[in-house]
C-alpha cells in the first residue's frame, strides 16, 4: 500500500508483476511468493519469475568476464551459476547447482578463465576465492536488487520468458530444507 501511494498508483495500474523465485531463504521465499500469487488472482496479472542469481549477474552491466554469482548455501555449499553479457542481455551459460565453495574454485582453477564472483557468500569466504583467475565484486551490488529484478522481467517478458499465472509459478529450492531432510532421516531411523 505504501509504494502505491508513493507512485501514485493502484493496482489497475499495474500490468506485470515480477517476483525473485530463489534460491534462497525459504521463509523469504514462500512470502514473496503467496503476496505475488495472492495479487495476481486477484488482479489477474502475469508474474515474471527472476532467480536470485540471474539477478545478483545482472547487477554487473559490462564486463567481458564470466559471472558467476554465490549465495551460502551453508554446509561449505553456495548456490551458483555462470553467466556472460552479450549485446546487453544477461546469458546463462551454466544453470543453477548447489556445489561446494572448493569444487567451484577447483573448477575455475581448471577452465583458467577470468570470472568475477559476487553475491552475499563472497564475504564468508572471502579468503579462499583469492586466486588469480577470480576478481571478487565488493559493493552494494553483491545482493538481490529490486531494479535487476524489475529489468529482467521487462527481458523476459519481451521474449515471453518465465511468465506464469499465480497457479503455475513455483518457487525454485534447489534443495529440501533442512527440516525436511532431518525429517526424512527421522523416518529412515524409524524404519
Amino acid at each position: 500500500e505504501s509504494l502505491l501511494k508513493i507512485g501514485d498508483i493502484n493496482l489497475k495500474d499495474i500490468d506485470m508483476l515480477a517476483v525473485c523465485v530463489g534460491p534462497g531463504s525459504f521463509t523469504g521465499l514462500r512470502i514473496a511468493m503467496s503476496t505475488v500469487k495472492a495479487i495476481s488472482h486477484v488482479e489477474k496479472i502475469p508474474i515474471v519469475a527472476v532467480n536470485s542469481l540471474e539477478s545478483l549477474a545482472y547487477n554487473i552491466f559490462e564486463t567481458s568476464k564470466k559471472i558467476i554469482p554465490i549465495l551460502d548455501a551453508q554446509r561449505n555449499q553456495v548456490y551458483t551459476a555462470k553467466y556472460t553479457i552479450k549485446g546487453g542481455k544477461l546469458i546463462e551459460e551454466e544453470q543453477i547447482k548447489v556445489v561446494e565453495i572448493e569444487k567451484l574454485i577447483e573448477d575455475i582453477d581448471e577452465k583458467k578463465e577470468d570470472v568475477i564472483v559476487l553475491g552475499e557468500a563472497v564475504s564468508k569466504y572471502e579468503d579462499i576465492l583469492a586466486n588469480e583467475y577470480i576478481t571478487l565484486f565488493r559493493s552494494v551490488s553483491n545482493v538481490s536488487k529490486a531494479s535487476s529484478v524489475c529489468s529482467l522481467a521487462v527481458e523476459k517478458i519481451k521474449e515471453n520468458k518465465d511468465v506464469y499465472n499465480c497457479y503455475d509459478i513455483l518457487p525454485m529450492y534447489i534443495r529440501k530444507s533442512q527440516a525436511e531432510m532431518q525429517y526424512e532421516e527421522l523416518q529412515r531411523k524409524k524404519k
